[in-house]
C-alpha cells in the first residue's frame, strides 16, 4: 500500500491509494480529473474507485469526469452527503477493498453533515493511513457548515482520535502554515508547535508537501484535538472541552 499526492486547484490535495500487488488504485477527491488520470497512467495502475470525502465542488467536482473517462468506476461517498455521481453510498464503519487494501468508512460530521474519512490498512503494512478531507487538517480542522461544534469535536477526538497513533494522515488542503500560526498564538509555550511551524515554512519555501502528518503528531500540535488538555484551559476558563473547541473554532474563523 502506498499513497501518491496529486496537487489540484490552488491548494487542494487529491491522492492515489495504490495496491502495488494488484496494480489497482483508488483516487481520493479528484477535483481535477485529468491530473489524477495522468498520474495514475504514470504509476501504471488501474483506477477502480473514487473515494469522496464530502460533496463540496473542490473535492467532488471531478467525479462525473472520472466516470466518463473510466467506465464502471465506483464512486464512494457519504450516504447523506449528496456526493456528485455517487454509485456506492457509505455508512459509518462500512468496509470494502481496493485490491488487498481494506478501506473503512468513518462518518465524521462537522464540515458537512455526511462527511466521510477513509481509514485504510493492508496486512503487509504496519502503518495505516487516513484521508480526512476537510475534517482534520495538519494542526487544524475544517469550518463547520452543516453540523454542530459538538459533532465536529466528536469526529476529531473520538472517531479520528481513536485511530492508532502511527496512522498517517492525508488532509484535503495545504493549510499547514496558517493552521500552525494560529495554533502558536493559542499555545505559545508549545515547543513542538514552534518546531513544526519552522519546518512547514521551510517546506513551503521549497515547494514541498506537508503531508502526511500522523495522529500522534496531531495530538501534540493540533489545538482542536487538544481542547480537553490542561494547556487549553486558559482559552475558556471553567469550560468543557466542547466549549473550548467552540471558542477556538470561532477564533480561527476570524484569524
Amino acid at each position: 500500500m502506498r499513497v501518491v499526492v496529486v496537487p489540484v486547484l490552488s491548494d487542494n490535495y487529491a491522492y492515489l491509494l495504490i495496491d502495488d500487488a494488484t496494480k489497482q488504485a483508488a483516487c481520493v477527491d479528484p477535483a481535477e480529473a485529468h491530473l489524477v488520470l495522468a498520474q495514475a497512467k504514470a504509476e501504471g495502475v488501474q483506477l477502480v474507485a473514487v473515494l469522496t470525502t464530502h460533496h463540496h465542488a473542490d473535492h467532488a467536482g471531478g467525479n462525473r469526469q472520472m466516470c466518463k473517462e473510466v467506465p464502471g468506476i465506483k464512486v464512494y461517498g457519504g450516504r447523506i452527503d449528496n456526493v456528485q455521481a455517487c454509485t456506492d453510498p457509505l455508512d459509518h464503519e462500512q468496509r470494502f477493498n481496493i485490491g488487498g487494501i481494506e478501506v473503512r468508512a468513518l462518518h465524521t460530521p462537522g464540515h458537512t453533515r455526511g462527511s466521510i474519512c477513509y481509514h485504510c490498512t493492508h496486512p503487509g503494512v504496519p502503518q495505516g493511513v487516513v484521508f480526512t478531507g476537510d475534517t482534520l487538517f495538519v494542526a487544524g480542522c475544517g469550518r463547520i457548515f452543516e453540523s454542530t461544534p459538538a459533532e465536529m469535536h466528536n469526529s476529531l477526538v473520538n472517531v479520528l482520535g481513536a485511530l492508532p497513533p502511527d496512522t498517517q494522515v492525508y488532509v484535503g488542503h495545504e493549510y499547514t502554515v496558517k493552521s500552525l500560526q494560529f495554533a502558536a498564538t493559542v499555545e505559545p509555550a508549545n515547543e513542538k508547535l514552534r518546531q513544526m511551524l519552522q519546518w512547514a515554512q521551510d517546506q513551503q519555501v521549497a515547494r514541498k508537501f506537508t503531508v502526511p502528518s500522523t495522529m500522534q503528531n496531531e495530538w501534540l500540535i493540533n489545538p482542536f484535538m487538544r481542547s480537553g488538555d490542561d494547556a487549553m484551559k486558559s482559552v475558556c476558563p471553567g469550560c468543557s472541552p466542547v466549549e473550548v473547541f467552540t471558542k477556538l473554532r470561532r477564533q480561527k474563523d476570524s484569524f
